[in-house]
């Protein structure tokens, strides 16, 4: 199996381990929290305010995921699972049509804003058909070093749906940073949430 990685560091053996976290429990992890968002997004009794809230920070959370999956986990999947280039494709198409249908949304009571949870739901459901096969053919470094490189990439990652952007390399690695750092200036000037924890914050008042 060939994982699409640079080189590793010298090694004085055969079991360096990497430090960072796993591709496999970052992936999961925010799979959860794409889960709760769209949970709470599409809760009827929440306020049209605080829905805005959430819809914002769910837009951001699923642009930076995606954008890190299509550089590093479904390139990875191509390369090392048997029959992953279907799957993988399958996916890419998916993921623009999620980022186009947020981009369209009219604001926190879009009637559309059920079918966009739903394909949020969709996506986890079909990500997992690639995690799993990866996860029994790569190693615990290998996903590692994929794991880090997921977490720079969500760093510099767009904050908003750009469903025409590049979707694979070496396209994809050039033009989501430039994009990310535009949507960050958008959102300091604006003063959006963009992260789990900004919901922690006060709203306006």
């Amino acid at each position: 199996m060939t994982v699409p990685l640079p080189p590793l560091p010298p090694a004085a053996d055969d079991v360096y381990r990497p430090g960072g976290r796993s591709l496999i429990d970052l992936v999961a992890r925010e799979h959860a929290a794409l889960l709760g968002l769209a949970g709470q997004v599409t809760d009827p009794d929440l306020p049209a305010e605080r829905r805005r809230e959430v819809l914002d920070v769910l837009t951001a959370v699923v642009s930076r995921h995606l954008s890190a999956e299509e550089q590093y986990l479904l390139p990875a999947a191509r390369a090392a699972v048997p029959a992953g280039a279907e799957l993988v494709d399958r996916e890419i198409e998916a993921d623009a049509g999620l980022l186009t249908a947020l981009r369209e949304l009219s604001g926190p009571d879009d009637p559309a804003l059920a079918e966009v949870a739903d394909r949020v739901r969709r996506h986890v459901d079909r990500v997992a058909e690639l995690v799993a096969p990866l996860r029994e053919v790569a190693t615990d470094a290998e996903l590692i070093r994929l794991g880090n490189r997921w977490e720079i990439a969500e760093e510099a990652a767009p904050t908003r749906p750009h469903p025409g952007t590049p979707a694979t390399p070496p396209w994809n690695k050039l033009v989501e940073p430039a994009v990310g750092v535009l949507d960050k200036v958008r959102d300091a000037v604006t003063g959006r949430r963009t992260q789990l924890s900004d919901l922690e914050r006060p709203g306006k008042h």
